[in-house]
């Protein structure tokens, strides 16, 4: 009876994520007519705002259900994907959040490009990268060997001991690192935002890199 209500809790917020991955382009669907012929697709670090053709709100929109459909498709290629089993809610939870992600970006996009200026738009992204590192940090440690999720180092893939030592070392480094992103997008210099960004999630994407060759170094000479 448990397993059932697993399955069905699993199946309904699944198709949660598919009608999410289908909203963004409701939206530009719903707006396309009205859409200035020039919309904005960039937002600079000097805060220049970098314009496109209207017809780029369909890539911008679709990324949405590519992502969705990847996401189905890359457990039945992976080599291990018999670890997918072992994390089904975490995998699928980082789907809903992306989507949700990409919904919003897409939401942006749209009212910038009706009333610009309206969002402040680096402190927002900057403030939801945060969120994302943080909760992809939080997931990190609960994932399992497979080949498209995580720090698919050489030798994190070689040994289960290494790989689930380089993901609690990266989880915890991801999380902090969210946390200065989000911190960062209530900073007013746009620069200083990027870089409370991308210095510490090149540090946390860096060190369990190396650490993951160390513990695998270790372990090979025990």
């Amino acid at each position: 009876m448990n397993e059932m209500k697993k399955d069905k809790a699993f199946a309904r917020k699944q198709a949660v994520i598919w009608i999410l991955s289908l909203l963004p382009l409701v939206l530009a669907a719903a707006v396309y007519s009205r859409l200035p012929a020039q919309i904005p697709t960039n937002w600079g670090v000097n805060g220049e705002v970098s314009y496109g053709s209207k017809n780029n709100i369909w890539i911008i929109a679709g990324m949405s259900p590519l992502m969705a459909g990847l996401f189905q498709v890359l457990p039945a290629i992976d080599p291990k994907k018999k670890n997918y089993q072992k994390f089904p809610e975490v995998y699928q939870s980082f789907q809903l959040f992306m989507q949700v992600f990409l919904l919003v970006t897409t939401a942006i996009i749209i009212t910038e490009s009706f009333r610009p200026g309206t969002i402040h738009v680096s402190a927002v992204i900057t403030a939801m990268c945060g969120i994302l590192f943080m909760t992809f940090g939080n997931m990190l440690p609960k994932f399992r060997q497979n080949f498209f999720c995580g720090f698919k180092t050489p030798w994190a893939l070689s040994d289960e001991t290494v790989w689930n030592k380089t993901h609690r070392l990266g989880g915890r480094l991801m999380f902090g690192a969210g946390i200065l992103g989000f911190a960062g997008a209530f900073l007013p210099d746009d620069r200083a935002k990027i870089l409370l960004l991308v210095l510490p999630l090149t540090a946390a994407t860096v060190i369990p890199y190396i650490m993951s060759y160390v513990w695998f170094r270790q372990i090979s000479r025990e």
